[in-house]
């Protein structure tokens, strides 16, 4: 099915019966909001219920099954993989780093245990070195060419903070890429894993490491740039805003996350790839073809939805187990609250935050974190995508955009199709 919504952009895909209420969402969306081309995918109790993209800007090249750069919704796919290894009983979460990779010690890094990394506690936010973006590619990562650099690498946390919770924006993917390696029985790296073992298999489009041949099917991002979205936050919403938050917003969520910015051990970091300038740097092929687990994963929402789908259905699917029940129930396990940075969250051991409730006294920023998406676990990326499911509903969720809304921190422009889902699937249940 395809229609047109104010503006000339042509919404294409389906919606199932009970559902419709979120294609509305969807048109609203597209009408109002500073978009470019966007895909919306869920899942509910095995069912592909919501199918849809669009391009405002009708790109001809752009479909349901184009890639684009995902960023730290990759790092769910990351948790997935290792969580495959502690389903295998080939590794725990509360596994050191040292028993598995003895070059890793040192430098305070002894008694680190991968649930310390996955829950953002490894004491390396950042690197002191830029990394070269050749030496993500397969074969130089099994030269080790990160590796060593994290092996020489100190820990640090922050000063004056209470805990060590500080988000691995994008180092989280590369440290776990090299336990990865390490323990797989194939020496394969996160990126292998994926291919040979959940999108080939699921037909899932979700990919970290893009080969040569497939870089024509990615979408580049788009950044609105902070000058238009604070330009666009002091517009009204009656008079056209595009952009979810208003001015004051967006100066009260700066004023919260300010005073842990200037405790940030990322704070005068060198950027993490030689020759980056800004977050534009990510539509360069190299980055694509390269592995960034935490950071740089090329999916479709269709691919990242139906794995949600199977991570929802605890790790099943069409009847074949793509991750033990073991592995499932640990990764999900010991959710630990804590800050960091820019609200609290509440990662896993296994590395997926879980969105809950929120009581009266929980700060502005926690609820636009969690409320519209409780029950849902997993994680969101730079701007705007979601890759998250949901167990108790069967929830497989992803939103996919190329426009990023880097001030909107909590991505609540998609979250406005959780909030939606989640009404249909309650009203089909009270039917």
């Amino acid at each position: 099915m395809t229609r047109r919504v104010t503006g000339g952009s042509l919404v294409r895909g389906t919606v199932s019966a009970g559902f419709e209420p979120v294609r509305r969402v969807y048109e609203r969306q597209l009408e109002t909001m500073a978009e470019e081309n966007t895909q919306l995918c869920v899942y509910y109790k095995g069912e592909r219920v919501v199918d849809l993209w669009a391009s405002t800007g009708n790109d001809p090249n752009f479909s349901a099954d184009s890639l684009i750069n995902v960023f730290s919704s990759g790092k769910s796919l990351a948790a997935i993989a290792i969580a495959s290894l502690v389903g295998d009983e080939l590794l725990a979460y509360e596994t050191r780093l040292v028993d598995v990779w003895p070059e890793f010690g040192g430098e305070g890094k002894d008694d680190l245990t991968v649930a310390d990394v996955m829950r953002h506690e490894g004491g390396m936010a950042a690197f002191r070195t830029s990394i070269d973006p050749e030496d993500l590619l397969i074969e130089k990562i099994k030269q080790n060419r990160v590796g060593k650099i994290i092996e020489d690498h100190p820990v640090r946390f922050r000063e004056g903070t209470p805990g060590q919770r500080e988000y691995h924006a994008v180092t989280r993917g590369w440290i776990l890429n090299e336990v990865f390696r390490r323990v797989d029985p194939k020496g394969r790296t996160i990126g292998q894993f994926l291919k040979e073992e959940l999108r080939d298999p699921l037909g899932a489009d979700a990919v970290i490491g893009v080969e040569q041949h497939e870089l024509q099917r990615i979408s580049p991002l788009s950044p609105l740039g902070l000058r238009f979205e604070l330009i666009e936050s002091l517009r009204p919403r009656a008079l056209g805003r595009r952009v979810p938050h208003h001015f004051f917003q967006i100066l009260g969520r700066v004023f919260r996350v300010l005073p842990w910015m200037r405790r940030a051990t990322t704070r005068g970091a060198p950027a993490p790839f030689t020759g980056m300038r800004g977050v534009e740097f990510f539509n360069e092929p190299v980055i694509a073809m390269g592995e960034t687990p935490s950071a740089a994963a090329t999916c479709s929402a269709r691919g990242l939805g139906k794995i949600a789908a199977m991570m929802a259905a605890r790790g099943t699917w069409e009847g074949k187990e793509y991750l033990r029940g073991s592995g499932w129930d640990a990764m999900h396990a010991n959710p630990v609250l804590a800050e960091m940075g820019f609200s609290t969250t509440r990662f896993t051991q296994g590395g997926v935050n879980a969105f809950v409730q929120t009581g009266a006294k929980s700060s502005r920023l926690d609820s636009a974190l969690n409320q519209g998406r409780e029950g849902f676990y997993g994680w969101m990326g730079l701007g705007g995508s979601l890759f998250q499911w949901h167990p108790e509903h069967e929830i497989g969720f992803a939103f996919v955009p190329t426009a990023l809304h880097v001030l909107d921190i909590v991505n609540e422009r998609g979250k406005v199709y959780q909030a939606a889902v989640l009404r249909c699937v309650r009203e089909l249940g009270e039917r």
